[in-house]
């Protein structure tokens, strides 16, 4: 392993990957501020694990530890989080939510299933019918009773709309209703704790705020215009101008939008920088991760629930979690994203990927694992804008990363035992 790999980079590497360190190079603004971490493992193995940039508008350099606002790849955790549950035989995945959350079932919703719940098949997807201000998304408690008594959009199992912000409290009110515990603390028991992660947070607490990176939206990302809201890291406004663009393509093909814009959009600005937004709990967008920590995470999913030693899931449930539950077109998001319990396919063009699985986010950050090759990769950082399933940097790191693992299989077949 290699240190110092580039002047822009720091961390570790193994000279078989350079392709990866060279991608996240280009990916880091190069006239602007903005930083960004890549982790990879391969075969238990951690093989890449490099940083570099900054970590706000004021130049701080991006370091080891630094954590980074990740979105929806938050998405990913709250859901290993519940297989673990249901691979420990607290619950399966046929049962309904109310069984556990005996206030779900208002609205015609106690036929919900925690499988339909994390395929996206709920219903439960139009944010902007259930509140009339995001500042109600800081208050985990509150929010836990709006998606209790929210009423679907359809029938569960009728169809599958991407759960943008509502699928944490959904998916975490699940788990607090079959533990019996907080969210953060089943997170500590259950991943943190027993894979030694350096930095997984979902409201992070006040003595690890000095690690975090800020985000910094970049004019002209994905059609962006100048705001002055965009240093503050203002979701909402980010969404518009990439909206403008977006919104006009679909519309053009004739693509109805309605359901996108209950899902994603909020009435009035949002600050996700902001210290109490951050400290809150919004488990489906603000969680707070180093890129080392999402890769462990996906390197246990990738070696059939166990990694260095320590058991965390089942290979049956690896195989159970892995397959496909939908392929057609998303009623949110238009594109068949091809969901499996609680994650989606693992986009990377160019390449044949069929097993493997994650979940990106807003702005760029993402993490899946692809049991067939053994893998598992990371990416961090704090200057995307891009869709709410992020922009080309992860798919890009994905396709250099798996290029790069085939490449290494290629190798040790054509030399033979």
């Amino acid at each position: 392993m290699s240190r110092k790999f580039d002047r822009l980079l720091d961390g570790n590497i193994h000279p078989d990957y350079a392709d990866v360190a060279s991608c996240l190079i280009r990916q880091i603004p190069k006239h602007q501020h903005g930083g960004s971490a890549v982790c990879v493992y391969h075969n238990g193995r951690k093989v890449v694990d490099i940083w570099g940039g900054s970590k706000d508008k004021q130049g701080s350099p991006w370091t080891e530890d630094t954590t980074a606002p990740s979105f929806s790849t938050t998405k990913g955790v709250l859901s290993t989080l519940v297989h673990i549950l249901v691979d420990q035989g607290h619950a399966e995945y046929s049962d309904p939510v109310a069984k556990f959350w005996p206030e779900f079932a208002a609205r015609g919703k106690q036929h919900i299933t925690i499988q339909h719940a994390l395929s996206h098949e709920a219903g439960l997807y139009r944010l902007s019918e259930m509140i009339d201000s995001p500042q109600e998304m800081l208050d985990w408690e509150h929010m836990k009773g709006v998606i209790a008594d929210a009423k679907p959009a359809h029938q569960a199992g009728e169809h599958h709309g991407y759960h943008a912000v509502t699928y944490g409290w959904l998916i975490g009110g699940l788990i607090e209703a079959i533990t019996g515990k907080s969210l953060q603390c089943v997170l500590q028991d259950e991943l943190v704790d027993p894979l030694q992660l350096d930095g997984m947070f979902i409201g992070m607490p006040h003595n690890e705020m000095f690690r975090r990176a800020k985000l910094i939206h970049n004019d002209g990302v994905m059609g962006a215009k100048k705001s002055s809201a965009r240093g503050n890291g203002n979701w909402n406004e980010a969404r518009e101008t990439m909206g403008d663009w977006t919104e006009y393509l679909l519309e053009k093909v004739g693509v109805e939008l309605s359901e996108f814009r209950s899902a994603l959009r909020l009435n009035e600005d949002f600050d996700w920088n902001a210290e109490q937004t951050v400290q809150a709990v919004i488990p489906a967008a603000n969680g707070q991760f180093t890129a080392r920590s999402l890769a462990r995470m996906y390197a246990m999913l990738a070696n059939g629930g166990e990694l260095d030693g320590v058991r965390i899931l089942s290979q049956a449930s690896i195989q159970n979690i892995a397959a496909t539950q939908s392929s057609g077109r998303d009623k949110v998001l238009f594109i068949p994203m091809q969901w499996r319990l609680g994650y989606h396919k693992a986009f990377a063009p160019g390449i044949t990927a069929p097993y493997a699985f994650g979940h990106y986010g807003y702005g760029g950050s993402g993490a899946f694992c692809d049991p067939q090759r053994n893998l598992a990769l990371a990416l961090t950082l704090n200057s995307g804008v891009g869709t709410p399933l992020g922009d080309s940097r992860i798919p890009r790191m994905a396709r250099a990363v798996i290029k790069a693992v085939d490449r290494i299989n290629h190798t040790n077949t054509s030399k033979g035992p």
